[in-house]
């Protein structure tokens, strides 16, 4: 049964605090206080016995993490300053733990906010990046929309060229080599073609596959509407983003999204497990080292095994950028707050509670969620990656 949702008032009031522009970095006294608070705070409902089972989704433990897996001292005072203006509490006043669950529909309140405008729709709509169409396809698609060309879908395309030449045409986990530029060097060069590396592409046995790029972080959090312009939950995503590094999101901004620094080249299953934060990378001493890792079944990913250490690759004179560091830490957080928190499981089912898949029986399905959600139309960004699984 999914976790319930002790709340009533409506989350969207939160949006004046999300967005709040004051940055300014606590002291260290303030900091101590804060935090000490904070997990006093958290504690208390993580504690509760409706919130203590490690295997169901619990909004507590989904909060703390958030806050832990803040990769910067600044974003974890942004944090800090945000939670005490959802609680309505001074960041500079005292707490005792007794008065913790006067805060209960509140720390609900901020719990399901970020659940509702950063890492449901983040989750839902991230499954892949979307490839782009044959040229001829897209020629049509164009006319038919009256002749205008889509600056989106330009953008793909050019970033799967640069990420392709900069990763050497091979998965940055697999290194398998690309099905599709394979076959043109064969043609050309017959048996004995060469990698980007001057080494025959099947030498020792080596496999081809065909190859996509993939977002780091994912092109829905910044598309627009037809105004061009963001709507309140894109912007209250992004916000919330600055959680975890802040001022990351300026290097996704508009057409930055589509930089290969927010890419890399996958497999088309590795590329599904990525997109759905199954698959992460953590930084190693080296420079653009990472040791690769992934919470899906350790049984079914054999191509590698994982964990797998991998060096990018960097190209010629540094005229490609390489994957950013920042992002792929963000990446990485994510991926561990979605999985430690049960929020990842909560989420896939919901899903398929919004397609009509899994209405339940017993009534534990979050009716009240999935109309809110079909309301404010964040369903429209998430519907079309529901039914779409892991390999």
């Amino acid at each position: 049964m999914l976790a319930p949702s002790p709340h009533h008032r409506h989350p969207l009031s939160l949006e004046a605090v999300i967005n709040f522009p004051d940055a300014i970095p606590l002291s260290n006294s303030q900091r101590t206080n804060a935090r000490r608070r904070f997990y006093q705070i958290a504690t208390h409902f993580e504690t509760d016995r409706n919130s203590n089972n490690t295997t169901q989704y619990s909004p507590p433990r989904l909060v703390r993490l958030t806050y832990e897996h803040a990769l910067s001292e600044q974003s974890r005072d942004y944090f800090l300053r945000t939670f005490f203006l959802a609680m309505a509490l001074s960041i500079d006043g005292q707490q005792a733990e007794d008065d913790a669950e006067n805060l209960r529909s509140a720390f609900f309140d901020f719990a399901e906010y970020l659940m509702d405008n950063f890492f449901l729709p983040l989750k839902g709509s991230t499954r892949k990046t979307p490839q782009p169409s044959p040229a001829y396809h897209s020629a049509i698609e164009r006319v038919q929309v009256g002749g205008k060309f889509s600056g989106a879908t330009d953008r793909v395309s050019a970033l799967r060229g640069a990420c392709l030449i900069r990763d050497r045409h091979r998965c940055v986990i697999s290194r398998n080599f690309d099905l599709h530029e394979a076959a043109i060097r064969m043609r050309r060069d017959g048996d004995g073609a060469l990698d980007d590396d001057e080494t025959p592409i099947l030498q020792g046995g080596d496999s081809v596959r065909g190859l996509e790029v993939a977002h780091i972080l994912p092109h829905s959090l910044i598309t627009t509407n037809l105004e061009s312009e963001l709507s309140s939950p894109k912007q209250a995503a992004l916000s919330i983003l600055n959680m975890f590094d802040s001022e990351v999101v300026h290097l996704i901004e508009g057409a930055d999204i589509d930089r290969p620094r927010n890419a890399i080249t996958l497999t088309h299953d590795l590329h599904s497990l990525f997109g759905d934060f199954q698959i992460f990378f953590q930084p190693l001493p080296d420079p653009h080292t990472y040791r690769i890792d992934s919470f899906y079944p350790r049984m079914l990913l054999r191509d590698p095994a994982f964990p797998v250490t991998r060096t990018l690759y960097l190209s010629e004179h540094r005229a490609i950028d390489p994957p950013s560091p920042r992002l792929l830490a963000v990446h990485c957080a994510i991926a561990h707050i979605l999985h430690l928190s049960a929020a990842g499981e909560y989420i896939d089912k919901l899903l398929l509670d919004m397609d009509g898949q899994n209405i339940r029986a017993d009534g534990s399905t979050e009716l009240d969620r999935l109309v809110r959600l079909r309301l404010r139309g964040l369903d429209d960004s998430v519907h079309q990656h529901v039914s779409v699984r892991q390999p």
